[in-house]
């Protein structure tokens, strides 16, 4: 880059000496000489000294009592507030305290349909296991009159005759027939009954394990206060969920499960009378119709015996 031009240098002079004389007068001057006059100055007067101190001790003084005035309301703002705080506080817990109350009845009603429903689901199980044991007993006796009637058709054509004692052996066969078609459909009944007691019993165990969780939730809310330590802000914890239910339908969702158990376990019930008397009236049946069965076979042999007696003293003859 090209240097800067340099600014003449002027050798120094003294400069030439002038007195000045000046007139003395008797009249006060300022500080400033003649060449201010009327200019003002930068001192104050004495009056509009008082004045300026005057107007500060004034807005000193106003900001006073509008600081006391301030700190007043602040005080009866901090007042109110925790007043309202209290108010607010003691309403929540009053509100979780009734919450707690519900949610403990519900609780209980749960737990005590649930013990009624597994009680009910077992006493179904073995009425089940007896209609099991029943279909297995009726194999024997069915497979003896099977034999009978098998053995009877491999009599002479003389005795080959439908009598009395193959119409009660054909008649307990079609009964003990009957009453197998009777004692699956029935097991099978109570197989879908059991399914259904245990379906309702799940559901109410987890409706009673959301309200035991539920209940230590608020148990331990209604312990906080102002001045607790550990409880913080989450954004949204105050946003009101869509998916959220309401207490109306919340104490719905637990009056449909209680009364789901209780059907379930009347239709179980119900059931139970049923298989009780299947099994005495398939019992009964099947103990008449083999005293019927004995009965013409003793009558048949009497006849045998006579005719064969019969014969017997003809041969003789």
């Amino acid at each position: 880059l090209p240097e800067e031009p340099q600014p003449p240098i002027v050798p120094s002079c003294p400069l030439p000496g002038k007195i000045c004389d000046v007139v003395r007068t008797e009249r006060p001057r300022s500080c400033c000489g003649m060449a201010m006059a009327g200019y003002r100055t930068a001192k104050y007067q004495l009056p509009e000294w008082h004045r300026r101190n005057a107007g500060i001790y004034y807005k000193a003084f106003a900001a006073g009592e509008e600081a006391e005035r301030g700190r007043a309301e602040a005080k009866n703002l901090v007042k109110q507030a925790a007043a309202s705080a209290q108010r607010a506080q003691q309403y929540s817990k009053n509100t979780l305290g009734q919450r707690l109350q519900d949610i403990d009845f519900w609780r209980t009603e749960l737990q005590k349909e649930i013990m009624e429903l597994d009680a009910e689901t077992n006493l179904l199980a073995a009425q089940k296991l007896r209609l099991e044991r029943a279909l297995d007993a009726t194999e024997v006796p069915y497979a003896v009159v099977i034999d009978n009637l098998e053995c009877r058709d491999r009599r002479q054509p003389p005795d080959l005759v439908i009598d009395q004692v193959e119409r009660q052996l054909l008649k307990e066969a079609d009964l003990i027939r009957d009453i197998r078609d009777l004692l699956k459909r029935t097991i099978i009944q109570a197989t879908t009954q059991i399914r259904s007691n245990r379906i309702q019993k799940e559901n109410c165990e987890l409706d009673w394990s959301d309200k035991v969780e539920t209940y230590h939730i608020d148990d331990k809310c209604i312990s906080y206060c102002p001045d607790s330590t550990n409880v913080q802000s989450h954004p949204s914890s105050v946003k009101f969920e869509e998916t959220a239910s309401t207490p109306k339908s919340w104490a719905q969702f637990s009056h449909d499960n209680i009364s789901g158990a209780e059907q379930e376990k009347l239709a179980s019930v119900q059931l139970r009378s049923l298989i009780n008397s299947v099994i005495h009236d398939a019992s009964e049946d099947l103990r008449m119709q083999r005293a019927a069965v004995a009965e013409a076979f003793d009558c048949h042999l009497r006849e045998m015996a006579a005719a064969k007696r019969r014969l017997e003293q003809h041969l003789e003859q």
